[in-house]
């Protein structure tokens, strides 16, 4: 009979074996009641008569995920999980930790408090903590090292990488692989224990060699790779620590912990970690998704090819379409280096790659061929009346209840939707470039669009593994109507005496892995060349224009597939200097003298402009609350994730000051610096843009 101690820990005696069992669905998070529980239930089982080993298992989908993340930066709740892990460790019966699926952080720091850990063959572990802005607080600092050396505790604890039951056996981190149901595994360990064939000992018995080198090599690793972020330099300095008595090391590691807790990094990292989660709260959650067996793609270019790998590595069979046999041809070798790139990065094996292609890639030169499909999605590059046509076509051919897609980065779905009869099941599937790589899908949703279709592109990301986030139509949805907006504000700052080089240099220091001029390159400068005439005819007269972008693309130069944009790519990027002469050449025709701007004033006209941009978006209904704005930019876009997002670094500045540094700047260009109507309604009020996320 299973006593409980607590909502979700019960524990019961099988002759001399204490099994406790840890039931806290979904992943048995390490909240305040399953702590409790299990405190309880340890105490309980290391006095009870004739019990000679405790064995503790989990009845969920792990062992215990890891901490409940909403307890961050709240009161400690007692028994905390350090208490917990001492209480373990110090049994008086020894404790074996059955550890199965996702095992991390403070699951993993339970384990290494017992006296021998098994794991069953779907274990995955280690120390994710750093990506939340914090380290390891309940020992995972000071007992890992005493099992597994410095340089692999350090590996651990700064980079986050989980790692599986074969690799974990290999370290020493944990002491063996064993199959079966959790329990029957708790009771096979626990036997072994008894005979002797599972030795035992308590991990902060043990010493740790002394590695200075490892150290050094650890500290000189983050400052180069991560020198922005705080945590995983603490967790360095916490692993250090290990070379000393188990308490002072223990006492060094909350310190840290509780210095990591109070860095703004955590609030922000934390925040980007629910936002992913966040999204998927949609108006249309509760809709019954179709099923999605085929998928057919109209176009094979850089974004066609891209799709159609994202949906072959997700084990989708997928027809393409091009216009000829010879687009056909670049179609088929760009998916093929896309999927050689999978098995580079261990995604996918040779074998698997060519049946891909052999077997699950057809390609043809006949729409027809696409009758079939369940989703269609069509590719082809931004012109409305083409794709209007596309659309017209595939209205014909599609069978009934087939969903039609668009991956438009720019253009209104209703007017899409519009030439069909079947304006329920039409909608945009917004990827991002390289669409099999990028995580981000912004799901469009038309006026007409059907719930059932829009929880089926919400379905659909979730099987290719991306974020979905939901968006009106407007031109650029949310993503790129943002992008649009500061892109001009940069735009200006060049005209008016910055450097497209400084601007790149300053969002780099703010923490983008890359300027917008640079991203630009990549991209493609033609792309905005092309959007910029689409828009030249509803452009206002009134609004301040750079010509700069145009005349670079007029003179040939597209970026990096042309050798040449913004930088010259004959060998490492540098500053073409045919840029620098026409943006000479244009502040000479507008009459400008060119002013200083420090890096400060580039980030901070940069993020106004983005922060302003995001407010009317949400003011517009567009996006449906500010963390979904967050979560495009930070996984579309390259905001830095440590800094949490636009919306939740403009909270960090207040309303009012934003509201002060648009005033500001709209002394030299009212048309473009106007203060949101949603801003103003928070500095009025007294909110924030976090409190206009509800239950989010």
């Amino acid at each position: 009979m299973i006593t409980a101690t607590s909502d979700s820990v019960g524990y019961e005696i099988v002759d001399q074996t204490g099994l406790i069992v840890l039931d806290n669905p979904p992943v048995n998070a390490a909240s305040h009641h399953l702590r409790h529980g299990l405190m309880q239930a340890a105490q309980a089982l290391s006095v009870a008569e004739g019990v000679a080993v405790i064995a503790v298992y989990g009845a969920t989908r792990a062992f215990i995920a890891g901490a409940d993340i909403r307890e961050f930066g709240q009161t400690p709740i007692d028994p905390t999980l350090p208490a917990v892990c001492l209480a373990i460790e110090g049994s008086r019966v020894p404790v074996v930790a059955v550890m199965h699926g996702p095992t991390l952080g403070g699951g993993l720091e339970v384990a290494l408090s017992a006296q021998a850990r098994v794991a069953l063959p779907d274990l995955v572990t280690g120390f994710p903590e750093v990506t939340l802005g914090i380290i390891p607080g309940a020992g995972g600092t000071q007992r890992a090292p005493r099992l597994i050396g410095l340089a692999a505790t350090l590996e651990l604890a700064t980079t986050g990488r989980r790692i599986e039951a074969c690799e974990a056996v290999s370290l020493g981190l944990i002491d063996r692989v064993m199959d079966g149901p959790p329990r029957d595994a708790a009771l096979a360990a626990a036997a072994e224990v008894l005979a002797g064939t599972l030795a035992t000992r308590r991990t902060g018995d043990l010493t740790v060699p002394p590695d200075p080198e490892a150290l050094t090599a650890a500290a000189d690793r983050l400052a180069k790779s991560q020198p922005r972020l705080f945590a995983p330099p603490r967790a360095v300095e916490a692993v250090a620590a290990s070379t000393g008595p188990l308490d002072k090391g223990l006492a060094r590691e909350r310190a840290l912990f509780n210095t990591c807790l109070k860095s703004p990094q955590r609030a922000a990292l934390i925040h980007a970690f629910f936002a992913e989660r966040v999204v998927a709260k949609i108006p249309e959650r509760d809709a019954t998704p179709r099923e999605i067996a085929s998928v057919g793609v109209v176009g094979g270019g850089t974004m066609g090819s891209g799709i159609a790998t994202a949906l072959l590595l997700a084990g989708l069979p997928v027809t393409l379409a091009e216009q000829n046999d010879a687009a056909l041809d670049r179609a088929f070798a760009a998916i093929s280096k896309n999927l050689d790139g999978a098995v580079a990065r261990g995604k996918l094996n040779a074998a698997g790659r060519d049946t891909l292609l052999a077997e699950d890639l057809v390609l043809t030169a006949d729409l027809a061929d696409l009758a079939a499909a369940d989703l269609v999605i069509e590719a082809v590059f931004e012109d409305l009346d083409v794709k209007r046509d596309i659309f017209r076509r595939l209205d014909a051919i599609a069978k009934p209840g087939a969903i039609l897609a668009s991956n438009t980065s720019y253009l209104d779905i209703n007017k899409l939707a519009a030439v069909t009869n079947r304006t329920q099941d039409v909608l945009g599937l917004h990827f991002f470039s390289p669409a099999h790589i990028m995580r981000l899908l912004e799901v469009v949703v038309a006026k007409d669009t059907a719930p059932e279709t829009t929880a089926t592109g919400f379905t659909l990301a979730k099987r290719l593994r991306k974020i979905a986030v939901r968006a009106g139509v407007c031109d650029g949805f949310i993503g790129n109507r943002i992008l649009s907006h500061y892109r001009t504000a940069t735009d200006h700052m060049v005209l008016d005496g910055a450097s497209p080089q400084q601007v790149d240099r300053a969002l780099e220091a703010f923490g983008f892995a890359m300027g917008p001029f640079a991203v630009a390159d990549l991209a493609g400068l033609d792309i905005g060349w092309a959007n910029r005439k689409r828009l030249a005819a509803t452009r206002d007269p009134a609004a301040r224009y750079s010509p700069i972008a145009d005349r670079i693309c007029e003179a040939g130069w597209f970026g990096r597939k042309t050798g040449q944009g913004y930088y010259t790519y004959d060998g490492a990027p540098e500053p073409n200097p045919g840029v620098a002469r026409i943006i000479d050449e244009e502040r000479a025709k507008a009459g400008i003298a060119p002013r200083r701007f420090t890096d400060a004033d580039i980030t901070d006209r940069t993020l106004t402009a983005m922060i302003a941009e995001a407010a009317r978006v949400l003011g517009d209904g567009i996006a449906l609350r500010p963390i979904d704005v967050d979560a495009v930019l930070l996984f579309g876009y390259g905001f830095p994730r440590f800094r949490g997002g636009p919306m939740h670094f403009a909270d960090g500045i207040g309303a009012a000051a934003l509201i002060d540094r648009i005033e500001g700047y709209a002394a030299e260009d009212p048309q473009f610096w106007q203060v949101p109507p949603l801003l103003r309604h928070l500095a009025a009020t007294g909110q924030t843009f976090a409190d206009l996320n509800g239950e989010a």
